[in-house]
């Protein structure tokens, strides 16, 4: 096991210093994040430019090494960023961008942990129905050294219960980056609906939502990307693994809301009846879809305990947390609305997530 050293400490009051600088208004920085070979890893590098680009095709198109990021050989490293999505950088603040990539290969075909490519398909031919989802992402601060940011060294906080929707410093631990995230994220741009403070100590969940079609996922992997150097900011660290502690703990989702235009009109219930009908009969398809190592990280989470669904049954029910499927008990009472798939794991690639849950009960 590789040894946990304590980050570097460097100074916030002499980097802001150098921010306050006044930037030459005929430049503009432009972060390019993409996704890494591992389907959960984010990578990111700036370049200048000479303009202010409004639209995400307005970037040029960009290459790195991808045999650093393990998706080519060191023979043929030389990959292609394609910008797909623009943000505010809340970071550098003024005209500065982030900028959400996808891969290819030298041929221009998509690397393998490019699930945009197919995504981008799917909603396509869906956008008639108008998809719209919201994904609630769950994740885990942890201290310098990997344990839990405030839980007591090599023990445990009391049991779950007093945690969730805490307010108190001996409930909630982290506050400071949460607040910090929630701003950065409504800064750039991010559709982010709320916050909130989960079951286990230490563990958080912003939403992100809702968003049509492709947007969900360009808009969660940035917010994603935001978290992650907010993080830096605070030396925290940031783990988004489904079941960052074994025993008698809640794990991590990304539970997602999805609806179709249908389903949110007069009479939309029949119509989610009938996709939930669709998606019984896709379980495993669904299982492999929903974590980067095709079910296995949900694997320690799936237990159908802790507010989980067995990952071998399929499930659904009216305000049940514990089914696969939850119909919230408004949309059953106003007989339209949306779905919750609860089974998406924290670290899901939401391309995937999104795509699959559109071609089960859309295109079939």
């Amino acid at each position: 096991m590789a040894s946990k050293s304590h980050p570097v400490k460097t100074s916030k009051t002499v980097l802001k210093r150098f921010l306050d600088l006044e930037q030459p208004k005929e430049y503009c920085q432009v972060e390019y994040i993409w996704i890494d070979g591992t389907g959960e890893g984010i990578r990111s590098k700036g370049r200048t430019l000479d303009f202010v680009p409004k639209e995400a095709k307005e970037c040029p198109i960009w290459n790195y090494d991808g045999s650093s990021t393990w998706q080519s050989d060191g023979c043929n490293s030389d990959l292609y960023l394609y910008p797909r999505a623009l943000f505010r950088d809340p970071f550098r603040g003024g005209n500065n961008k982030l900028v959400m990539c996808d891969v290819y290969k030298h041929n221009k075909e998509p690397v393998e942990s490019n699930k945009r490519n197919t995504c981008a398909d799917v909603m396509e031919k869906a956008k008639d129905l108008a998809p719209w989802f919201g994904i609630e992402q769950e994740y885990s601060l942890l201290d310098f050294d990997g344990y839990p940011l405030g839980w007591p060294k090599q023990g445990f906080p009391g049991p779950q219960g007093p945690y969730y929707c805490g307010v108190g410093s001996d409930k909630v631990y982290g506050r400071d980056v949460v607040e910090a995230h929630y701003r950065a994220c409504l800064y750039a741009g991010i559709t982010i609906s709320g916050i909130n403070a989960e079951v286990m100590p230490s563990q958080w969940e912003f939403q992100v939502g809702p968003c049509e079609g492709i947007k969900m996922g360009d808009e969660l992997w940035v917010a994603r990307y935001i978290l992650l150097r907010v993080a830096e900011e605070f030396d925290v660290r940031v783990t988004f693994d489904p079941k960052p502690i074994p025993g008698n703990w809640n794990g991590a989702g990304a539970h997602c809301n999805y609806s179709t235009k249908p389903m949110r009109e007069d009479g939309g219930l029949a119509e989610i009846e009938k996709a939930i009908d669709k998606l019984s009969l896709k379980q495993k398809e669904h299982i492999r879809a929903y974590d980067p190592k095709n079910g296995q990280d949900n694997a320690r989470r799936l237990l159908g305990s802790h507010e989980t669904s067995s990952i071998d049954q399929f499930s659904a029910g009216v305000a049940n947390r514990g089914a696969s499927i939850r119909i919230p008990r408004q949309v059953a009472e106003d007989k339209k609305g949306y779905l919750e798939d609860r089974r998406p794991a924290s670290n899901c690639d939401p391309y995937s997530v999104t795509e699959i849950v559109v071609r089960t009960t859309v295109l079939e």
